[in-house]
């Protein structure tokens, strides 16, 4: 983590999957919204895993609630183009997430999003960096969680690469509007990849964010995102083989629980 100490004058949710991520959110709208403004959040972020379903929904409840909606995607970025479609290659996605600044941002991002499912779907609804580049006006970037391209390489202990995939994103976005995001869920391979990415931090001057990956409101929830997991892999919860989040941590935290 960073040496200075953090000033938690505020914290707001930037990285947030609701139900409309199938199968893998479980958290509802109005209640994820209202459990915000109980911990005293000006804003909240949706970014469902490459889809924008749920913005309008979002959107009318912040509003209702009398908080910030800051609309945003978790997109799946194709290793090389959304043309290319090798099995076990072009499969293999990297996520980021992408926030709207403004009105010409949002405009981008649903027009990437809809070409993701129209032209780059192979799997799931992809995006490639020369659409970033194309719609990126507008745009706040985050790295993303372990399976972002940033902290991919930093878990390989290939800071080459890592390093320069963080600055083809920041010449894509500029300076201001791409951040290394931090996480931490109890998983080793975050501390890994945290280590590397504060290393890119220091050596490069991108600035860091920090957020909670969000996939269910509460704690006691986690099962509830559990079962959908299983379903989405056609597996049954005693498989012993199945993918399986070892952390109870995906849930919306208060400023004083992320600070622990």
């Amino acid at each position: 983590w960073p040496e200075k100490e953090v000033q938690w004058d505020m914290f707001v949710h930037l990285h947030v999957h609701t139900e409309y991520s199938l199968l893998d959110g479980a958290a509802r709208i109005p209640k994820t919204v209202q459990k915000a403004v109980e911990l005293g959040m000006p804003a909240l972020a949706i970014t469902d895993h490459g889809t924008m379903f749920g913005v309008v929904d979002f959107y009318k409840e912040c509003k209702n609630a009398g908080i910030k909606p800051i609309l945003g995607c978790e997109v799946y970025v194709a290793p090389r183009t959304i043309a290319d479609r090798t099995p076990k290659v072009d499969d293999n996605l990297y996520h980021l997430v992408l926030l709207a600044e403004n009105d010409e941002g949002y405009k981008n991002l649903l027009q990437m999003v809809s070409i993701a499912f129209t032209e780059g779907f192979y799997y799931k609804p992809r995006v490639d960096k020369h659409l970033l580049k194309k719609y990126s006006k507008g745009l706040i970037a985050l790295s993303g969680c372990i399976a972002g391209e940033v902290a991919s390489y930093c878990i390989k202990n290939d800071m080459e690469t890592a390093a320069k995939a963080a600055g083809e994103y920041l010449d894509i976005f500029g300076p201001g509007n791409f951040f290394l995001e931090l996480q931490d869920h109890g998983f080793e391979e975050q501390r890994t990849a945290n280590k590397g990415l504060l290393q890119i931090h220091k050596d490069m001057d991108i600035p860091l964010v920090i957020t909670n990956d969000v996939h269910y409101t509460d704690r006691d929830h986690s099962q509830m995102q559990d079962v959908l997991l299983c379903i989405q892999m056609g597996k049954t919860v005693d498989d012993p083989s199945r993918m399986k989040f070892q952390s109870q941590e995906l849930y919306l935290k208060s400023r004083e629980e992320i600070s622990m």
